[in-house]
């Protein structure tokens, strides 16, 4: 007998997984018994019993569609789905150009509706699984200034994430969303240009109409995994179209 929290025999894709978090989460859920296909734009294709390595950008639905077709038919039914591909682009609404706002778009929603709606559809067929999307706590409140094409992007991808919930809940279905705030990844590292970064990080900036983070850290990839894994897990059986925050309390929300 399982603790809910085991993921034996289990077909679990991640795509996004080449970043911070996305390798945190690999982690965690191949020491749980996971059978793993790893996804992203420069993974080289790679296999073994346990862990599939594919190359995908998630803006590509012919590519979507062929991945999980090889996947399902050569690997096994996928039964857990943790999306976490994204970009991140700061800029000024009034500032950003077309590309930068398409190219947000085109990650950080359509490939979340690419991915999640064409595995949704077979877990429908088989009357289970668990999705989770990674969004940002930057989805649920405007966090800075600089960072309202992204904070868009991310909240069209949790109300993705909500809806998809409700259209799957009849079929036994779960969709759950993770709104991680300021991680320890280079995501969040490469926009760092000083020592003390960090210190303002955590402290907030209240010109940029930035909060700080309560409890006075940046959080870690494995933080952020340890929940996308609970999520995904039997233990959260009755948890659907809920959005946890992992940020600290940096946007006091209730």
């Amino acid at each position: 007998m399982t603790d809910g929290h085991d993921f034996s025999c289990r077909v679990v894709l991640l795509t996004g997984a080449a970043g911070g978090i996305g390798r945190a989460t690999a982690k965690v859920l191949e020491a749980r018994g996971a059978r793993l296909v790893l996804t992203d734009c420069g993974l080289a294709s790679n296999s073994s019993a346990q862990i599939w390595q594919r190359p995908l950008d998630v803006r590509d639905p012919q590519a979507v569609d062929a991945l999980i077709a090889e996947v399902e038919g050569d690997f096994g039914p996928i039964s857990h789905l943790a999306h976490l591909a994204g970009v991140m682009v700061t800029n000024d609404l009034t500032a950003m150009t077309d590309d930068e706002w398409r190219r947000l778009f085109a990650v950080n929603c359509d490939g979340v509706f690419h991915v999640c709606s064409r595995i949704g559809v077979r877990m429908k067929e088989r009357r289970s699984g668990s999705i989770v999307i990674v969004a940002s706590n930057a989805a649920g409140v405007p966090r800075a200034a600089g960072m309202g094409a992204y904070a868009a992007s991310k909240a069209a991808a949790a109300m993705l994430a909500r809806c998809l919930g409700l259209e799957l809940a009849p079929y036994g279905v779960r969709c759950n969303i993770v709104a991680p705030g300021s991680t320890r990844t280079p995501m969040l590292t490469g926009m760092w240009h000083d020592d003390g970064a960090e210190a303002r990080v955590i402290a907030g900036d209240p010109a940029s109409f930035r909060t700080g983070i309560p409890l006075g850290k940046i959080g870690t990839p494995e933080d952020v995994a340890e929940a996308i894994a609970f999520l995904l897990s039997d233990k959260a059986g009755h948890i659907t179209m809920a959005d946890l925050y992992v940020d600290g309390g940096a946007t006091l929300r209730a």
